[in-house]
């Protein structure tokens, strides 16, 4: 299927793109099925808060019909959205009036091992480290060569995933997905108010274990943590959860609120 800017089919971008200079946007990966694109809401949220912290003048009104349009014409698979900030001249100043451009791509839905989400994954344990940048903290703006670095450590397929850490050592997430533990009942995951990417999956699970009666506590996590931990999970809006079976020497098996959680978020996906 054809890629959209501006909501035309297009197969090129102007080189003047600020988000081709700069990464000066903002990018939502949504998983699509029967035509409909999944936890649209809460990636049109990030989408706006981003916007909102970037400053950048967009329409959402706009990008939520073609997002849903050009996902009814995808059927199933991964469509990207790309927001730039739009097109200037050599130079950090943004141009006076410049408007954002909307790109569109589509791509099947990858194919993992099914044992990913039944066994677990083993995780590794990155040497690249997150900055800590408040202002673009949780976003998911277009610079992402912390996680292509991170990303590049491992080529084995022993490990499905990576464990990334910020300066001072604390556990953040994973390359491509947000981490949660469970101790002693209660689901916990890192404090994204620094670095980190707040992932939708991981707003929607918070927000379904919350009206549960899960006690769900936002923090700031340690390797201790990990070693403490009854059970482990990564999470994204395309694959759901994932159980985490080992980091390092450490070891757990898919527990009952992560297979809790699992089917949730599968509902969640598929509806």
């Amino acid at each position: 299927m054809h890629a959209w800017v501006d909501g035309l089919p297009a197969d090129a971008v102007n080189l003047q793109s600020r988000g081709l200079a700069y990464g000066d946007g903002l990018f939502e990966t949504i998983a699509v099925r029967a035509g409909r694109p999944s936890l649209l809401e809460f990636h049109l949220e990030r989408l706006a808060l981003g916007c909102q912290r970037l400053a950048i003048d967009a329409d959402h009104g706009l990008i939520r019909d073609e997002l849903c349009r050009y996902a009814s014409a995808l059927g199933d698979g991964v469509l990207k959205l790309i927001l730039v900030r739009g097109d200037s001249q050599r130079g950090y100043a943004p141009a006076a009036g410049a408007a954002p451009r909307r790109i569109l791509q589509g791509s099947p839905l990858p194919s993992y091992p099914v044992h990913n989400s039944e066994q677990g994954v083993r995780l590794f344990a990155c040497s690249t480290r997150l900055a800590e940048q408040p202002l673009l903290a949780g976003l998911k703006h277009l610079n992402r060569l912390e996680q292509v670095l991170a990303r590049a450590e491992w080529q084995d397929t022993e490990h499905a995933e990576g464990l990334m850490r910020d300066m001072s050592g604390r556990v953040i997430e994973g390359v491509y997905s947000n981490l949660f533990l469970v101790r002693a009942g209660v689901l916990l995951t890192a404090d994204l108010s620094r670095c980190g990417v707040a992932g939708v999956m991981r707003a929607a699970l918070i927000e379904q274990a919350t009206a549960a009666g899960i006690a769900v506590r936002i923090t700031d996590l340690s390797l201790q943590d990990l070693e403490q931990a009854d059970e482990v999970f990564v999470c994204n809006s395309v694959y759901g959860i994932w159980p985490v079976r080992a980091f390092a020497s450490l070891n757990w098996s898919p527990g009952p609120l992560t297979l809790k959680l699992q089917a949730i978020a599968r509902t969640l996906l598929d509806t």
